[in-house]
């Protein structure tokens, strides 16, 4: 394995204050990790160095053409001190996913997750401690070749950056509305909808800005082909309880495989809660709410872990869920798995890894 060097900074910033807001993506650590991409050198020189702007030419690929993948992961501070990350081997595992569908050279996936462990220690004091905050890291990769014109870049830049948050979502635990989008889609299958680029991400701004508009939190994605299946809610997985079942959509190529929705799958399973993956449809849940057996409803993301859905729009139709209150089970699932992450609980499932 490359050994990492580390570049300490010389001008460290000051840390945010204990109790002081942390707005989510806004406040950047003192280092970041990068590793460069040659063809015919491979992926090379990992190291740790202070955080700063990058040069890159107008002409870099990504710019142009969108070859850029990304994942999103914390750090968490326990209250004995330790610092845990969640599930990392699962992000670099899907990281690979994403190069290999965007024609990205392969990463060592025990090297990255040596990095990021590596960086996180390095930033160890940037870790909050206070009540529901985290560091949040987003390892990502583009293609730098200074070249107009369509191919898989040759030269490419593996970067890691960190910084402190709190919630991802102002409402934190409760409900959050929803609109369910009929004019756009998100992805379709034998697209990109599986894996973590940016281009998934773009194409959900337009619906997003005028779900906001109309005064809701997120949006409901439908299939691409048929615009009758539900797939997504904003940028998470979604989970519906109908009667004494969890639905949730199954991955057909065109859904995030989510480490959350990994999670909560196996801990329902664990529960002895029957949880189902299928295609279920806009109409099925409509007619679940008419009928009084959607009891509850809930997005699950690596952002805002569990994010409880209380009132559903489609067209004219209006959901409200569980009468827009947290359910007892999505509780339990937000509970369970922040105990785990914060090191509150103990972890049965061997997912928590420390960073000494």
């Amino acid at each position: 394995m490359q050994e990492i060097r580390v570049e300490q900074t010389k001008n460290p910033k000051q840390k945010p204050a204990p109790g002081a807001p942390l707005p989510f993506g806004t406040m950047f650590t003192d280092h970041m990790f990068l590793m460069n991409y040659d063809e015919g050198q491979g992926w090379h020189d990992p190291r740790i160095v202070p955080y700063g702007p990058i040069e890159m030419e107008p002409a870099a690929m990504c710019l142009h053409y969108g070859q850029s993948v990304f994942e999103g992961m914390k750090a968490y501070r326990a209250q004995d001190g330790r610092i845990l990350l969640f599930r990392p081997d699962k992000n670099m595992a899907r990281l690979n996913t994403s190069n290999d569908r965007l024609c990205i050279p392969l990463i060592d996936e025990e090297l990255a997750e040596q990095a990021i462990k590596k960086l996180v220690s390095v930033e160890k004091d940037w870790v909050p401690a206070e009540e529901g905050t985290s560091l949040y890291i987003r390892p990502f990769i583009i293609g730098v070749d200074p070249h107009i014109g369509v191919h898989p870049a040759q030269h490419l830049l593996f970067m890691v950056i960190c910084c402190p948050v709190g919630a991802y979502y102002p409402e934190g635990l409760d409900p959050v509305k929803i609109y369910v989008e009929k004019n756009y889609v998100r992805a379709v299958r034998g697209g990109m909808g599986y894996t973590k680029t940016a281009g998934n991400y773009a194409a959900s701004l337009k619906a997003q800005d005028e779900a906001e508009k109309q005064d809701y939190t997120q949006v409901l994605w439908l299939d691409g082909v048929e615009r009758k299946y539900v797939e997504e809610v904003g940028t998470m997985n979604v989970f519906f309880m109908i009667d004494d079942e969890v639905v949730t959509p199954e991955l057909q190529g065109s859904i995030l495989p989510g480490i959350t929705r990994m999670s909560c799958i196996e801990l329902l399973q664990s529960w002895g809660v029957k949880v189902t993956e299928r295609r279920i449809s806009i109409d099925e849940i409509a007619a679940a709410a008419k009928d009084g057996r959607l009891k509850e409803a809930f997005g699950t993301g690596t952002a805002a872990v569990v994010s409880p859905i209380g009132h559903l729009k489609w067209g004219d139709d209006i959901m409200n869920i569980n009468n827009g209150e947290i359910g007892a089970l999505s509780q339990r699932l937000y509970d369970t798995l922040t105990g785990i992450q914060w090191g509150k609980i103990p972890d049965a499932f061997g997912w928590t890894v420390e960073v000494k």
